[in-house]
């Protein structure tokens, strides 16, 4: 039974089939939000919903049943159960967020595509440094929030009257939000003829500069692990190798062997040779 369902489960058909219910059933999850799809096909959506939830189920008892307690130590095993586990508790009035979580089944995809699990492991390896550029670009914000307040604060007290409202326009300005009509030329109509050199140097140095540097991170941490997917690949088709070339030596023994035994067979005894008594 148990080698039927991991035959089941391992099998590529099975697997597309998977991300074909998957990809059902975002469709459905999106269409519940329509009014006029729901008051047209309502019963038709929430019965494939519900069929596709209970494959979904039967596919983890499955799998946990196939890999027991290994599948307990994968943490996108893990992360499958959740996202099911979730959609199986009852959305009562206090847990009706939980209803619009179900959406979260969608990401089974990252489990189910390769290329996916390997850009996800790709951003969490670079999470570290990921973390020391936000703490870099918080210096930034914090001292150009604190330059920009003490310069014209008084001038402009909505955009620049504190250090969160001068926070908030700098993030306007680094995402180039009108940042021209909505920050540089009421400035400049203030009297600060170079208060765009300030928004200008502030945009530079966040959006041009430490952005990329989110981007250069996580490109080096997928280029790191699609480095060690092929050493890892190579390093086992070197084992393959190696248990090839082994087992031909094996068998060009037993072959020599069997050659052996053969003319052993075929001469007669020592005491039928001629010369003989």
């Amino acid at each position: 039974m148990i080698e039927t369902l991991r035959r089941l489960i391992e099998n590529p058909r099975f697997e597309r089939v998977i991300i074909a219910l998957i990809v059902v059933n975002a469709i459905t999850l999106g269409l519940e939000t329509s009014p006029t799809a729901m008051s047209r096909f309502g019963s038709v959506l929430v019965a494939i919903d519900t069929v596709i939830l209970g494959i979904f189920v039967a596919e983890l008892v499955a799998r946990i049943a196939v890999r027991r307690g290994a599948f307990f130590r994968d943490p996108w095993s893990l992360f499958d159960l959740f996202v099911v586990l979730i959609a199986l508790v009852p959305a009562t009035d206090s847990l009706s967020v939980l209803r619009a979580l179900r959406v979260l089944r969608v990401l089974r995809l990252i489990t189910a595509i390769p290329s996916l699990r390997r850009v996800v492991g790709g951003l969490i390896t670079a999470m570290p440094g990921m973390g020391s550029i936000g703490l870099l670009l918080g210096i930034i914000f914090y001292v150009f929030a604190v330059v920009v307040t003490k310069l014209y604060g008084d001038a402009l007290p909505d955009q620049f009257g504190s250090l969160g409202a001068s926070a908030y326009t700098l993030f306007q300005a680094m995402t180039f939000d009108d940042w021209s009509n909505g920050i540089v030329k009421p400035l400049t109509e203030k009297g600060f003829t170079f208060g765009w050199f300030v928004i200008i140097l502030f945009m530079v140095i966040s959006a041009f500069m430490a952005l990329n540097l989110f981007i250069g991170v996580v490109v080096t941490a997928l280029d790191t692990d699609a480095a060690q997917d092929k050493a890892a690949a190579a390093t086992a088709s070197g084992d393959a190798t190696d248990v090839a070339r082994r087992l031909d030596a094996v068998m060009e023994e037993l072959a020599a062997l069997r050659a052996e035994l053969a003319r052993q067979a075929s001469s007669p005894p020592a005491s039928e040779r001629p010369g003989r008594a």
